[in-house]
């Protein structure tokens, strides 16, 4: 199975868990009247538009380069990630404005519905499904090196968190009666709160990728260390480095003795190009230009 055909398999078992917990959690929070339910119910809605949007652009990134794209498309699924982090983002904030306005009800002096048991359960199965997704999606998404399919994984895991956190504020609603069903509420702001957290990382991290963004300082150390290991070759310097969605693009300068002959130089080259490629992955795109060593 290929790299396009193994991410749509993930994202399709993701999407069946989202389904089935959206309905689920939908009715339970709206029979059992909790607002920190229905927002979990639509953090769950909005992993399945991601969903969407993964199946959408990957299709995309997986196309090889061609005349308008000399890098490939695999920006794409870049850009996917930074779709998601803006839809996490959304569901963020119509969370925390749906748990304000029941906290201004309630700081006014009207009553709260106390939450039902069904909504109790439906966290707790909200929670071990998608933590069971997450663990599943966040290896695989290591294992492809796909940045739109782990951050999926995290869109799992963060709305397991918010389960929990819903969990508490649902289950101390019920155990300590009316005068404390302020708790569900407050929970969902503290589940829309984690969310924004959540998508903003997501956002940063993406719109780096987008913007060319160099990569980590420590591996443009481990870069240069391969390159200053090879054989008559000193001082690497202009080094550009930037990630196309799950490849990485290395340019860079190096010097050698004047004397040498262009074929020595290319062999050089060459081998420094697939040393890179053995630590970073066959598909890194590296151009070396070689430079005579200052008298």
């Amino acid at each position: 199975m290929n790299r396009e055909k193994k991410i749509y398999t993930v994202t399709l078992v993701g999407s069946a868990g989202n389904v089935a917990l959206l309905t689920f959690k939908f009715i339970a929070g709206v029979t059992g009247h909790s607002s920190a339910m229905i927002a979990d119910a639509v953090h769950s809605l909005s992993d399945f538009v991601t969903d969407l949007v993964v199946l959408a652009f990957v299709h995309v990134s997986a196309k090889p380069q061609d005349s308008s794209h000399d890098y490939g498309h695999g920006k794409y699924e870049t850009l996917a990630s930074f779709l998601i982090g803006l839809a996490l983002l959304a569901g963020a904030t119509g969370i925390l404005i749906n748990g304000g306005q029941k906290l201004a009800l309630w700081a006014g002096g009207e009553p709260l519905p106390a939450p039902g048991w069904i909504a109790l359960w439906a966290a707790v199965v909200s929670i071990v499904v998608k933590e069971v997704l997450y663990h599943y999606t966040v290896s695989m998404g290591r294992h492809l090196d796909s940045p739109a399919i782990t951050a999926n994984a995290w869109h799992h895991r963060s709305d397991a968190l918010s389960s929990v956190g819903a969990a508490l504020g649902i289950g101390g609603a019920i155990a300590l009666g009316n005068r404390w069903t302020v708790l569900d509420p407050i929970a969902s702001m503290l589940v829309g709160l984690l969310l924004v957290k959540v998508a903003i990382g997501l956002l940063k991290t993406s719109a780096s990728e987008l913007t060319d963004g160099s990569l980590p300082a420590d591996t443009e150390r481990e870069i240069v260390d391969i390159i200053s290991a090879q054989p008559g070759v000193s001082d690497p310097h202009n080094l550009r480095t930037r990630r196309v969605g799950n490849c990485l693009a290395i340019e860079v300068h190096v010097r050698m003795d004047g004397n040498t002959s262009l074929t020595e130089a290319h062999n050089a080259a060459t081998h420094i190009e697939q040393r890179l490629k053995q630590c970073f992955g066959p598909a890194t795109w590296v151009t070396v230009h070689t430079e005579p060593s200052k008298p």
